[in-house]
């Protein structure tokens, strides 16, 4: 693997030198993801397998291209899991595309996101050095933490060589309920009890339904489905997966254009687009947009309920994947870049033209 790494670096510094832009691609099954595709292709998939795994230490650390089922499959032996519940969109889903891309399953709200659970990654940088931040234990880091700076930047500042990623134990017990509620009334209704000792794993809306998960000890969620009521759902395991991989109807078809608004879970319900799905206790809205829709009305209102909206697929991606950077945050993302990708060879413009 020594050797592998070794031409790498050779193959980045020739692009360094020459300007020559890579697209650093594992499985493919995220390219759909952010903007326009550009560069030669750099695949990372030579680089597999678990480098290190020891259930005691709820830590797992393997290379780039290990495929993301192998991970969770090894995890499930031991009854651990990756708690952020991560989307595949794909059987090809590497460890070094679900850090690259950042994105979080239904678990996220309860669980925590791809960049909490990061507690160390090893990188190949723009200049052909390969460099280490973080570790493989809880408390490693004392300063700014590169690690979680990595999550979700796309491959535009580096080679994702290897990642060690906390894990959690499965629950040893999961429920979901359903109940007939509109959307108003969900969104009061989660929030609710998102403020209650409950063992809240995930929820969406859609439909004037409202999925409500618990998982924990076996008393923690009979107490709770007593309390919370509701009727109980049957093939939960395959709901939810169709949730977290964007088989529900609602995503279908996987060619229509989707937007992701991120805000908080407070905010009210609003007739937005054709169709809509709410995750996250309210605070992930997955909107249709109606043919008229150009962004701007849902980028304006994500931006006054305190967050951002995102055009997460689209053949046309005029409007910009990613919501507009304020002039600040710009220069910093810009500074980050020059620091770890000086020559700017790695997925350019995948996130914003501007870098």
């Amino acid at each position: 693997m020594s050797d592998l790494i070794g031409v790498w670096r050779d193959r980045v510094r020739a692009a360094a030198t020459g300007k020559e832009p890579l697209r650093i691609v594992g499985g493919g099954s995220k390219d759909f993801y952010g903007q326009e595709l550009s560069g030669t292709v750099f695949s990372t998939n030579a680089y597999s397998g678990i480098s290190d795994y020891d259930p005691t230490e709820l830590v797992i650390t393997a290379r780039c291209g290990t495929r993301l089922a192998e991970i969770e499959d090894t995890l499930a032996q031991c009854r651990q899991m990756l708690a952020f519940e991560p989307p595949h969109f794909g059987a090809d889903a590497t460890l070094g595309g679900c850090v690259a891309a950042g994105l979080s399953g239904p678990r996220r709200p309860h669980g925590g996101a791809v960049r909490d659970h990061m507690l160390g990654v090893r990188v190949l940088d723009g200049r052909g050095d390969d460099v280490s931040f973080g570790g493989r234990v809880m408390k490693n880091v004392a300063g700014f933490d590169v690690s979680r700076l990595i999550a979700g930047s796309l491959g535009t500042l580096g080679i994702i060589l290897e990642a060690s990623l906390k894990c959690m134990p499965q629950p040893r017990s999961e429920t979901t309920l359903v109940f007939e509620l509109p959307a108003a009334d969900a969104l009061r209704k989660i929030n609710e009890w998102s403020a209650l000792p409950l063992p809240l794993s995930a929820s969406f809306w859609h439909g004037e339904r409202l999925y409500v998960r618990l998982s924990g000890a076996d008393s923690g969620v009979s107490a709770a489905q007593r309390r919370l009521g509701g009727e109980v759902t049957e093939n939960a395991t395959a709901l939810w997966r169709a949730i977290r991989e964007q088989q529900h109807a609602f995503f279908q078809p996987a060619s229509a254009p989707l937007w992701r608004l991120s805000v908080r879970s407070t905010a009210p319900f609003a007739e937005l687009g054709s169709g809509q799905l709410i995750e996250w206790g309210g605070a992930l809205r997955w909107i249709r947009p109606s043919a008229e829709e150009n962004g701007e009305r849902l980028r304006a209102w994500a931006k006054d309920q305190g967050g951002h909206a995102t055009l997460f697929r689209a053949a046309d991606k005029s409007a910009g994947a990613f919501h507009p950077l304020a002039p600040p945050l710009l220069a910093l993302h810009q500074r980050l870049k020059a620091a770890l990708d000086p020559a700017e060879i790695f997925n350019r413009g995948r996130m914003y033209a501007e870098f």
